[in-house]
């Protein structure tokens, strides 16, 4: 299985309630709301669906350490890096994402689950058809990265069937995607017209590619 970082508490006290406290949409027990926010190296803000300071204090706070981990797992991509994201996704609790390994432009990907206090964290594989499951606990505060390979960091995560899941998704982000696949050994050209054909998981991140 491919390699990955656990981080319990990665939040502090006050940005963790802080995260809790906003007011996100009702949804639908087989629905997913997003709340999409991106911010470059220079503190600028790129996107956003929250307040601007909050994604300020978030980058301000935890860059460095996202950093730190990106060049644990991958060192050669954190050479790439030029931006973050940070997105809120809600899901209902009937919500089931796809088994995948993640768009090329994500270096580190990242997630620290919010509330509620039980629920799926995120399920891990061999391969793209499920083998070796081993799913991440659900711990509130709990963070899990890694960064990502083409074909091999299958993932997914899915509802509860009792309440509606509410994470912070975290990214080091780059533009650079040939690059990227060259550090992988991996084809451009296959990946990217892979990522093309597929519908669903390329219209739910079309936003990053």
């Amino acid at each position: 299985m491919f390699k990955y970082k656990i981080i319990d508490n990665f939040l502090n006290e006050d940005d963790f309630i802080k995260l809790n406290s906003i007011k996100l949409d009702e949804i639908s027990q087989n629905s997913i709301k997003i709340y999409h926010n991106e911010i470059d190296r220079d503190n600028k803000i790129i996107t956003n669906s929250l307040d601007q300071e909050i994604i300020k204090g978030l980058h301000k706070n935890y860059h460095a350490k996202a950093f730190k981990i990106l060049e644990e797992l991958n060192y050669e991509k954190s050479q790439l890096y030029e931006y973050s994201d940070f997105t809120i996704i809600k899901t209902g609790k009937n919500y089931r994402f796809p088994i995948h390994d993640d768009t090329p432009n994500k270096i580190l990907s990242g997630v620290i689950y919010l509330s509620p206090k039980i629920n799926t964290g995120t399920i891990l594989y061999d391969d793209k058809q499920g083998n070796n499951k081993h799913t991440i606990e659900w711990k509130r505060n709990r963070s899990l990265f890694f960064s990502r390979r083409e074909r091999e960091s299958w993932h997914s995560y899915e509802g509860n069937n009792i309440s509606d899941r509410i994470a912070l998704v975290y990214n080091l982000m780059t533009t650079q995607i040939k690059k990227v696949y060259e550090i992988e050994k991996k084809s451009y050209i296959l990946g990217n017209l892979r990522w093309r054909l597929n519908p669903h998981l390329y219209n739910y991140f079309k936003l990053y590619f």
